[in-house]
């Protein structure tokens, strides 16, 4: 009986999903849920990546929202150059879809929409609520089917169940999703501007009638009620904390647009000042400011007041809002007594710096005094941190924002800006390339592509030149876009009245170099553009943060910035993510991965991630001059010579340090540091520490010498409880592989570096089931300096080892090199990355792991056509003069041998690889082939026998990571 249903089972699956014998050569006919999970995949992610390597696609969904679509316009951009086309089919049921998204739907230039037509005896059209996705992939379908709609919250946040279903063409699943839809295409109605003008008038009309309230993703909250968010409760929590303690002055850093002023009137409110008084660099800004404080704090307006050239009228006022330009002026300070103010708060705190703000700053003897800022750190050598005595109250950054909903959200398109003959755009692109007709009209058919939330456009454009700017918006005009420039010449008045234009919706774009970076504050900014190359992470979130503020009818902002082949490109996953690392590694992944942040998104097209990608590998990150910018950063802000253990947790990664100084005692006398000297041992053993164990790949080694700088020995037991507190796996093996890699034995052959290079002795002692340390190196710690710098460096290693999966060897997605492999593998002894090649076993361990080279195009060694099949399964090549019967080809059969492989996307990534997982070999799949190489020192050629075969991968290469590394060409 229970053969028989095992049997039927067998056969529905056959008949649904394969029927065919040929199905290992796809590799990819899985099924599983897909969930809106708050760490990894999500819909969108597997939609984004599907899209990225179909051949066609189709949508069936209901509602689509303006975000929703946004959030796929880069891939489907790539998908219109490779000439790939698809379907799809939506509805105007329950009008819950807006009229700005079939606007939107028309500027896909390679997706035919309809709408559901489907209709009853009585000729209504019958509600339409599918939800579902196909994709074709030549050799087999992939199919979404569940509850998520096209939408923002549905593809990135909602708790939504869908299936994900792969098969082969002619398998029944197939056949009637194909035919299902298929059937309700042809009773649809093609999507037209017509079309759209029509529903534009008839939704109007329904949603005054009906007064509808439309389901959005996304509310704007009530702004006639005040109240303090989540992370400003927490900033006013600290803030009182600190004065609790009797600190008198504090910093608060927050990014723009979440809400700094409505955290010092929340604050003013709780301290309840005699008299106060608000500082700030620009006059058009306390108008608002006073609104805001009397929202918060209520009383009589008399009570507010304002002290600035043009209005003097608030001199005797309880809450006075000056600028710094007229109060700094002697005649105007001596009206004030020293302590005349018990709370004194300056706006945009890092122009504290300018004399005129610092007198202010000095005169006045207040209770308390904060300062509040978006951007704390200068290019200059004033430190803000250090007048605030160090007292950092709370930091909102961009990202926590943006996760938070503080802000708006956004989506960011790095788009590839305009190539003509072969020129791509550059810093050194002449003004007639800038704004030539050609690159005028790319820049308007990408923006209207790309869009914007609502009905009306409000951009912002961001140029390199005055005159850029200049010709730009008269090109625009002449083209039929409302635009105006404006520069630094451009007086207030014709500012305010430029802006109020762009408010008013006169005009569609202002188009600027950037004096809009800080300090004008226009939330209706539904688009930016950015047409200069990022030569600063601060300008480059300045100019972001210009349209984050939230706006009643903006859902959202977009970002189009138009990346060109300039040298700094690099910094722009560094100003998105925030990561100040210098770690080339961490900005490719920061680029592969795209964040998300909320519902915030961040898309390139594939030319232009290429160029971020081509920046990456050939700027100087690690250059003196930018290491020390971010060293004095820190230094800045806690007052101290900074440990390695402060710059990982918060700018460079210590990897950074080891490859470039090989220990932090050298880093510092580079960064110029007066210290003690070390002996030379001293800093061999720092040099072990920083490049051997601080990048935390693994724990056990960084515990155990922890453990030991603070106690005489420790058992085996005690140390075993230490790795199991901290979920580390542990066994025989690895026991005794940290004895190898402690004792340095590991170092011990001809492979560099060796053992001399670490101090040429064993650091611990191992006998009688007890560790303690070696006594040359226990002599060593009685050197203060010396101790400080060992334990920082065990600090480090912990720290950075959150990255890692602390209860298995390798962690999926991460990088290695094949001295790490070597060392996680437990190995005795370290081998030569030539000695290892594309492979190596270890026949002791019964473990080997494989390295491939994905783009051999610069390669220097033999070109093998190594290939992924699909996500998870990938076709590899043996050493040159393998057959099937040779040993180490029997070995890749052996299931008792663990293969691990690692990949990296070409030379240009260095000597590190990511980690894809353990993976087996199909036995069925080894072929014989012939590969003709030259003789380097003869130059003659010959035809050499090699194997091929394929590999399995326990766990499917994450899609944003295979896309990267195919890198398909279009």
């Amino acid at each position: 009986m229970q053969d028989n249903i095992k049997g039927d089972l067998l056969e529905t699956v056959k008949n649904n999903f394969i029927d065919k014998d040929d199905y290992l050569e796809v590799g990819n006919l899985s099924a599983g849920l897909i969930l809106n999970q708050s760490k990894g995949t999500n819909v969108y992610r597997v939609l984004k990546m599907e899209l990225a390597t179909c051949k066609s696609f189709t949508f069936a969904v209901a509602f689509i929202n303006q975000q929703g679509l946004a959030s796929l316009k880069t891939v489907l951009h790539d998908l219109y150059k490779r000439g790939i086309k698809g379907h799809i089919l939506t509805s105007t049921y329950l009008y819950f879809n807006e009229p700005a998204i079939f606007r939107d739907l028309l500027e896909v230039r390679n997706a035919e929409v309809r709408l559901f037509n489907e209709r009853n005896d009585n000729d209504e059209v019958l509600p339409f609520h599918a939800k579902g996705y196909l994709f074709d992939h030549d050799k087999y379908t992939s199919a979404i089917i569940g509850s998520s709609n096209l939408t923002s919250s549905a593809i990135f946040g909602n708790y939504e169940w869908n299936l994900r279903l792969n098969s082969l063409s002619n398998a029944k699943i197939t056949q009637e999703l194909t035919f299902q839809i298929e059937n309700e295409w042809n009773k649809a109605i093609p999507l037209t501007k017509e079309w759209y003008e029509a529903y534009k008038l008839e939704y109007k009309k329904i949603k005054k009638k009906n007064n509808l309230d439309h389901l959005n993703d996304y509310q704007i909250a009530d702004q006639n009620i005040i109240e303090p968010n989540l992370m400003q409760k927490a900033a006013l929590g600290e803030i009182a904390n600190l004065r609790r303690k009797d600190i008198n002055k504090a910093l608060i850093i927050s990014a723009t647009g979440t809400g700094k002023t409505y955290l010092g009137a929340f604050d003013v409110k709780n301290f309840k000042p005699r008299r106060f008084l608000f500082v700030v660099h620009r006059e058009q800004i306390l108008e608002d400011a006073l609104e805001s404080f009397h929202k918060v704090i209520g009383g009589t307006k008399k009570e507010y007041g304002i002290f600035s050239g043009n209005d003097q009228s608030g001199i005797k006022a309880k809450y006075v809002f000056a600028t710094s330009q007229t109060l700094s002026k002697d005649i105007n300070l001596k009206q004030f007594a020293k302590d005349e103010f018990d709370y004194v708060m300056f706006d945009e705190a890092h122009h504290l710096g300018a004399s005129q703000y610092l007198k202010i700053f000095n005169y006045f003897e207040p209770k308390f005094c904060l300062g509040m800022t978006a951007t704390p750190e200068r290019t200059d050598d004033f430190n803000i941190f250090k007048l605030f005595d160090y007292h950092i109250a709370y930091e909102i950054r961009l990202q926590d924002a943006l996760e938070n909903k503080m802000l708006a959200p956004f989506q960011y398109y790095g788009v590839e800006d305009y190539v003509y003959e072969d020129h791509v755009i550059s810093d050194t692109s002449s003004l007639s390339d800038l704004v030539a007709d050609e690159r005028v009209d790319y820049i308007i058919e990408q923006t209207k592509y790309y869009g914007y939330s609502g009905d009306i456009l409000h951009g912002l454009i961001f140029c390199s030149r005055n005159k850029e700017a200049e010709e730009l918006a008269e090109s625009l005009r002449q083209k039929g876009i409302q635009a105006k420039s404006l520069s630094g010449k451009d007086d207030v008045e014709t500012r305010d009245e430029v802006v109020e234009e762009l408010e008013k919706g006169k005009i569609n774009y202002i188009v600027t170099v950037d004096i809009f970076n800080e300090g004008i504050d226009i939330p209706c900014i539904n688009q930016i553009v950015l047409l200069r190359s990022t030569k600063s992470s601060i300008v480059f979130v300045q100019q972001l943060g210009r349209g984050l503020r939230k706006f009643p009818g903006k859902d959202y902002l977009t970002v189009i910035d138009f990346i060109g082949a300039y040298d700094n490109n690099y910094m722009i996953p560094m100003a998105l993510s925030g990561d100040k690392s210098h770690n080339r590694d961490n900005l490719k992944d920061d680029l592969e991965v795209e964040p998300i942040y909320g519902v915030s998104v961040i898309n390139f097209t594939h030319v232009a991630k290429e160029r971020i990608y081509e920046s990456i590998n050939h700027s100087n990150l690690t250059v003196k001059r930018k290491l020390r910018n971010e060293y004095l950063n820190e230094k800045k802000k806690i007052g101290r010579i900074p440990m390695m253990a402060d710059l990982q947790a918060n700018s460079i990664d210590c990897q950074v340090i080891a490859d470039k100084y090989k220990n932090y005692y050298k880093f510092l006398l580079e960064m110029g540091e007066e210290i003690p000297k070390l002996e030379t041992y001293q800093e061999k053993v720092l040099t072990f520490l920083t490049v051997v164990l601080a990048n935390g790949k693994r724990q056990h080694e960084l515990l155990l010498l922890q453990e030991l700088s603070k106690r005489e020995k420790i058992s085996k037991e005690d140390y075993s409880k230490i790795l199991n507190k901290n979920n580390c796996y542990f066994d025989q093996k690895t026991s005794e592989s940290i004895d190898c890699i402690l004792s340095l034995s590991f170092f011990d052959g001809k492979a560099l570096p060796n053992k001399e290079s670490y101090g040429g002795r064993s650091l611990i002692s191992n006998e009688d089931n007890f560790y303690q340390l070696d006594s040359v190196l226990k002599e060593s710690l009685n050197n203060t300096f010396f101790k400080d710098l060992f334990v920082d460096a065990l600090k480090t290693g912990i720290l950075r080892s959150k990255r890692y999966n602390s209860n298995q060897s390798f962690t999926v997605g991460e990088r290695y090199t094949r001295a790490d492999a070597c060392r996680l593998l437990n190995w005795k002894h370290i081998v030569s990355g030539q000695n290892i090649g594309g492979y190596r076993f270890d026949d002791n361990l019964k473990n080997c792991p494989i390295f491939v080279t994905y783009d051999k195009r610069k390669s220097h060694s033999i070109n093998y056509p190594d290939h992924f099949i699909s996500p998870s399964l990938m076709n590899i090549y043996s050493k040159t003069n393998r057959k099937l019967d040779s040993n180490e080809i029997v070995k890749f059969k052996d299931p008792d041998i663990d293969l691990h492989l690692f990949v990296k996307k070409s030379d240009d990534d260095g000597v590190s690889f990511i980690y894809l997982g353990e993976c087996s070999s199909i036995e069925n799949s080894f072929v014989q082939e012939y590969q003709k190489v030259i003789n380097k020192k003869s130059l003659e050629e010959k035809t050499v026998p090699v194997v091929s075969f394929n590999l399995k991968l326990k766990i499917p290469v994450e899609l944003n990571r295979y896309y990267m590394l195919t890198k398909l060409q279009y």
